[in-house]
């Protein structure tokens, strides 16, 4: 049995989520990194005996498009998946359910899904800290109740909450901007899951092709990503209520 991370997670939270659960799974685990726009994601190998953990952020309450993308080019060939998507204390709202489709649709066998929190990746007063030692504890035992459930064979299709047709996908909105202390050392240019950012002259971004993902601006070693403050002020201001009540992590068995 090989047991396999697939994760989407621009900025780290999604990832050091799904590192969580993984740990409770297995001591050690193979990684798919969904954000390497040059990797071919169909060489990727699956059987009936392996477990998988796929990890995805809720971009404004759908899977992120371009993860859809690259999940549709795996075989999984019925492996067995543990779907887990992370987000900023707002709502998951069809994320869940999406992932669910798309993990079914690709051949894998869906036993268990989960909803967790994570630091807000644009607006970082909200989920701050997140995953924290509560969030850690509680998906530890949820990773002991989903290896409970595969160890004893049980196959159960899961009720997950979400609409099908899923929410209309919004627009990516916030797009970084360049500072002048850019040194176009090329790091966002080749860290960037959509290829957005010219390689050539980093303040060029393709405004159409960039999904707010933060990777550049959290990566940065110059600090030369930045966003429009007044409309990240709006932004948070829209969230505010929302937001106001902390969240907490469900499991769906």
């Amino acid at each position: 049995m090989k047991c396999i991370q697939i994760v989407f997670s621009p900025t780290g939270g999604t990832g050091r989520v799904a590192a969580i659960v993984s740990k409770g799974l297995a001591g050690d685990m193979e990684r798919i990194d969904l954000t390497d726009s040059k990797a071919d994601f169909s060489r990727a190998s699956f059987d009936a005996e392996d477990v998988v953990v796929i990890a995805v952020p809720s971009f404004g309450g759908r899977v992120p498009s371009v993860a859809v993308h690259r999940l549709q080019e795996l075989n999984g060939n019925g492996a067995k998946a543990v779907i887990v998507c992370v987000y900023g204390n707002r709502a998951y709202e069809d994320t869940l359910v999406e992932l669910q489709d798309i993990a079914e649709q690709a051949g894998f066998c869906v036993v268990a899904a989960i909803a967790a929190i994570a630091e807000h990746s644009i607006m970082h007063q909200y989920a701050t800290g997140r995953p924290d030692m509560e969030d850690r504890k509680q998906l530890a035992d949820y990773s002991s109740q989903i290896l409970a459930k595969l160890e004893s064979g049980t196959v159960t299709k899961l009720s997950i909450p979400g609409n099908r047709p899923y929410r209309k996908a919004g627009g990516a909105g916030l797009v970084p901007k360049t500072k002048k202390s850019c040194n176009n050392c090329g790091l966002c240019a080749e860290q960037c899951p959509v290829g957005a950012i010219s390689k050539e002259n980093a303040v060029l971004v393709d405004k159409k092709t960039c999904i707010s993902c933060m990777r550049c601006v959290v990566n940065c070693p110059q600090k030369a990503k930045v966003l429009n403050g007044t409309m990240v002020r709006a932004a948070s201001l829209a969230l505010k209520k929302a937001c106001s009540v902390q969240k907490k992590c469900e499991l769906y068995i």
